[in-house]
């Protein structure tokens, strides 16, 4: 294997992989250049795949080759360079098929054919050789495509890397290209959201789902004191008093939850961050704790972030969305109760009392005259919210009213304890997202959760966490004295209640929502990322889409 490097400023030149990206779509590349956004599908580890298996071929002559011109400001990684009747020639190696022309002949990609033109022109800046041509092969069509290098080619990879200094200094990014078949193929359409961009600029498109459906990937919950969550070879390892060793795949988890007293090793915290594994940490009591920050990178969709929300105008508007979105939330769910309840006139009394303070909430002038509204809104839905229970709920599991910090009834303590791990939810996908957590647009900083981790939540709490309480009251599956643990007068869930909200919890996170603005259907768990990147559309000019989960 070849390593020659003519200058180490790597981190001003440009990749030739980029260039790849570039020319198959600008936003693509500053994506992945300057927002320092990957995404890893089947699709490359079938490409990584291929490249494995030809480098064990004992008959295919591999080199594989690194260069860097400071001339050019490029540099790569070659698939294999050969010779052949004294010319030397660079090939690629691609796992698909060859474009075909109007007369169904092979032809290479124009991303492909500008890459092995870089690469021709890395090699004749690093060698003082002149090549003659390059060679692509399409394994899926068993297609090999000559591309000849001459002055017109050269110009192409000067102007495509002049392209790329300009995209990496705009704090812009690129509009979604026309071709949308490109963005069915693109890895990185789920961080891109290219059919939701669409949309935002005209509500008559018909968007497909290029966002996954679904994560299978396992939530774990360590709920026992004194559990060691550890790595071993490819796989997290948890090793509970007194229990055989448990080893789960690391590819098969996506969050690790701490709760209590359990412990995770040094290696395993460095192993979860490589393998983009949630590290989340929640009390005894139920309160969450806090998570483990993972996030590298660029600093610039967060530089964006905190340039939008220093926008006070900007932060009201979507703060009135929030309380709209919430509000109209809980007066639906009150909604149905009104069906069949003995109680339905307060119910119905309730509900048209919210629907007066909505209409309020459009006109307010400040956040402060907003809280004003919400905490009315609030007062009307908790006072509300017993109608719902049903009659046959023993007295210990009733609801007199919303308390926390620490709750001082069972219900209360369901209540919590659901917003302790749906707060830990949110927080994972801010994460994930790459955005700061602890700079919001309406909730303000305080010593707990994070501002915009608390904004986001009040989207969630009426369908994840009232819903699957009221339920599992009005259903009987609460042991008044099994599930809960008295203290004084604190109320918390027992080691075997909280087991039995987290399977109540993460059962509801697998459920569908078809969202009421794109018209596809999610799992609730795969919303919740959705939801935080349509927020960053709305300060990225492809907003009007976010905060639109109300309740039918």
């Amino acid at each position: 294997m070849y390593t020659l490097q003519q200058s180490t400023t790597t981190h001003s030149s440009i990749r030739v992989s980029a260039l790849h990206a570039l020319a198959y779509c600008p936003r693509l590349f500053y994506l992945e250049e300057v927002e320092e956004l990957y995404t890893q599908d089947a699709a490359v580890f079938a490409g990584r795949r291929l490249h494995t298996e030809l480098e064990k071929q004992e008959d295919e002559e591999w080199e594989e080759l690194f260069l860097e011109s400071e001339e050019l400001g490029l540099r790569g990684r070659l698939d294999a360079l050969r010779t052949r009747d004294g010319q030397t020639i660079p090939y690629e190696h691609k796992r698909g098929r060859a474009h075909r022309d109007e007369n169904k002949q092979p032809q290479a990609w124009e991303s492909d054919r500008l890459q092995i033109l870089a690469y021709a022109y890395l090699l004749e800046s690093a060698f003082g050789i002149t090549v003659k041509e390059g060679r692509i092969r399409y394994h899926a069509d068993n297609v090999l495509v000559h591309i000849p290098v001459d002055d017109a080619g050269r110009a192409s990879v000067r102007e495509a890397i002049q392209q790329a200094r300009t995209l990496r200094q705009s704090t812009h990014r690129p509009p979604v290209i026309d071709n949308e078949r490109l963005c069915a193929r693109c890895s990185l359409a789920p961080v891109c959201l290219p059919e939701e961009a669409r949309l935002a600029h005209d509500r008559e498109w018909q968007p497909i789902r290029l966002f996954p459906e679904d994560d299978e990937r396992q939530v774990i919950h360590v709920l026992e004191p004194g559990t060691c969550v550890g790595r071993t070879d490819e796989q997290i390892k948890i090793t509970r008093r007194n229990q055989p060793v448990e080893t789960v795949p690391a590819r098969q988890v996506g969050q690790l939850v701490l709760h209590s007293f359990s412990q995770i090793s040094t290696q395993a915290l460095h192993f979860c961050a490589d393998q983009d594994i949630g590290v989340h940490f929640i009390s005894g009591g139920g309160r969450y704790l806090g998570s483990f920050d993972t996030r590298q990178g660029s600093i610039q969709r967060r530089i964006r972030q905190y340039t939008a929300l220093s926008n006070s105008d900007f932060c009201l508007e979507l703060a009135r969305k929030l309380v709209v979105c919430r509000g109209q939330g809980q007066r639906k769910f009150l909604m149905r109760g009104t069906r069949g309840k003995a109680k339905a006139e307060k119910l119905e009394k309730a509900i048209a009392q919210m629907k007066a303070v909505l209409k309020q909430v459009p006109q307010a002038k400040s956040l402060e005259s907003l809280l004003g509204l919400e905490g009315n809104l609030a007062a009307l839905y908790f006072g509300a919210l017993p109608c719902l229970i049903s009659s046959e709920v023993s007295k210990e599991l009733q609801f007199g009213g919303r308390n926390r910090r620490p709750p001082k009834d069972r219900f209360n303590a369901l209540l919590s304890f659901g917003y302790a791990l749906l707060l830990k939810d949110v927080i994972n996908s801010i994460l994930v997202v790459g955005l700061e957590a602890a700079f919001g647009f309406y909730h303000q900083p305080r010593s707990q959760a994070a501002p915009l981790a608390l904004d986001l939540l009040e989207i969630f709490r009426v369908p994840l966490v009232d819903m699957t309480v009221m339920a599992s009251v009005n259903r009987g599956q609460w042991d008044v004295l099994v599930d809960f643990e008295i203290r004084g007068a604190q109320v918390w869930l027992s080691e075997v209640g909280r087991r039995k909200f987290v399977e109540l919890y993460e059962n509801r996170k697998q459920e569908t929502w078809k969202h009421p603005v794109t018209g596809y259907s999610l799992t609730y768990r795969r919303l919740f990322e959705l939801e935080v990147r349509l927020l960053e559309k709305e300060w990225s000019g492809e907003g009007g889409l976010f905060g639109h989960l109300v309740l039918r």
